[in-house]
């Protein structure tokens, strides 16, 4: 007698927002195959497990648009269930199930254990480190804490990601140890706040101290970091990046606004005269970093005289490499109690006004760049040319160096020296040239 088989089930998981989420849908993805899963990451799959961003308006509607799109196919008969986790989710649970109840299940962003519960995995407390990395084989974002002490008014980060918590060094060091066995030769550090790591669990900012460590860790080239936060800015990191050729001469650095009175509003704990200092520390003592920043404009009460000192600020700064955002209006925020009195379209002219000026400097400061030789590691191939990045760019948001695939054949994830022939605003075009 014949049985009817039965459907395995293939789990999709589909990751949006910023690169910290990326790394939790990794961590899942590691604890699902462990407990024999199949799993993939936005591909086909009968079981779909949403980590959602909540951070800012458009994060959200793009959230809940692919809820709603998923949710569909379930009723259509294209996919058997449908779970939700991640920031969104924690946000705005009980409004979500009102709202969108054919989910089968939301999950916030501290739980993990249930929601592998609910896919029939086991949570592994072994598995430190243990990721399906979803990022080109050779970086990967390696997430050094979670959550966030800082009273920035306009943040919703630690209502959904809760306070600051440090992982271990000694963790950290094992992570980075099976991602270099993996082939992976880039590590981008991410938290919410690179400059308060370890002052939770050591009693003292320990940035320095865990770059020096993973400089030790056979395989890995570049050491990256992200998200440093410029209040308490711990100056040894700086003397490690000056010593040690592993860490890259690089720096993001969310600075959000110059004018006093808006960081003031802010709650960011610095003024004009304080940032400026730290920013003349940085070019003093590590003339060749590449600093990358973001900023915001539109925030409550930014006045025509506020913006036109930012707009100052970002020509006489020159940064490498800015990113601008329109303020998000978020409840149970400290500024939602403010009024949003600058309107939409003032909001999006003046962040045009200045990415434009940004743009303006990217181009003359990568025209400075031709004829001159980097080294290069190649992230991918993307139609006719290799893609490939300079210590001073990150992967998404920065600088790509652009080489001829028909001309020269290189190697996926590896490191070659280039000179630059060509320079747009962000792109470089180059060709490889014999190491000395």
């Amino acid at each position: 007698m014949r049985t009817k088989t039965r459907k395995k089930n293939k789990i999709n998981v589909i990751t949006l927002g910023c690169s910290k989420n990326v790394y939790d849908s990794e961590v899942l993805m590691g604890q699902l195959k462990a407990s024999g899963k199949d799993v993939v990451h936005e591909e086909e799959g009968n079981i779909v497990v949403i980590n959602t961003c909540g951070f800012i308006d458009n994060a959200k509607e793009e959230s809940v648009n692919t809820i709603l799109d998923f949710v569909e196919r379930k009723q259509n008969g294209e996919v058997d269930q449908v779970f939700v986790s991640g920031c969104l989710s924690e946000r705005y649970k009980p409004d979500l199930q009102n709202e969108i109840p054919d989910v089968d299940q939301y999950f916030g962003t501290t739980e993990l254990p249930s929601l592998l519960k609910a896919l029939g995995a086991d949570y592994k407390h072994e598995l430190i480190g243990e990721r399906v990395t979803t990022t080109p084989k050779n970086y990967a974002y390696f997430k050094i804490a979670e959550g966030c002490d800082r009273p920035c008014s306009f943040c919703a980060i630690p209502l959904m990601r809760g306070g600051h918590k440090s992982t271990p060094i000694e963790d950290l060091i094992t992570e980075a140890e099976k991602l270099a066995a993996k082939g992976v030769k880039e590590l981008i550090l991410i938290a919410q706040d690179l400059t308060y790591y370890g002052l939770d669990l050591y009693k003292e900012r320990r940035l320095a101290e865990l770059l020096r460590e993973l400089a030790k860790v056979e395989g890995i080239e570049w050491i990256r970091m992200h998200y440093a936060f410029p209040t308490g800015f711990p100056l040894d990191v700086l003397d490690v990046m000056k010593s040690e050729p592993k860490v890259c001469f690089y720096l993001d650095i969310p600075l959000q606004h110059i004018s006093t009175p808006v960081l003031k509003s802010m709650r960011r704990g610095t003024t004009f005269e304080k940032t400026n200092a730290l920013l003349e520390k940085f070019r003093t003592l590590v003339p060749e970093m590449a600093i990358r920043t973001t900023l915001i404009v539109g925030y409550p009460g930014e006045t025509e005289e506020d913006f036109e000192i930012l707009k100052q600020w970002v020509k006489d700064q020159r940064f490498e490499r800015m990113g601008c955002f329109t303020y998000s209006h978020e409840e149970d925020t400290h500024a939602y109690k403010l009024d949003d009195d600058v309107p939409a379209e003032v909001k999006q002219e003046r962040a045009n006004q200045i990415m434009e000026i940004q743009s303006q400097i990217s181009w003359e400061l990568n025209q400075q760049k031709i004829g001159k030789e980097f080294r290069v590691m190649i992230d991918r191939k993307r139609g006719n040319h290799f893609v490939g990045r300079t210590e001073f760019d990150s992967p998404d948001v920065d600088n790509e160096v652009l080489i001829d695939a028909e001309n020269h054949y290189l190697s996926v994830g590896s490191f070659v020296n280039v000179k630059i022939t060509e320079a747009e605003d962000f792109d470089l075009f180059a060709v490889p040239v014999e190491e000395k």
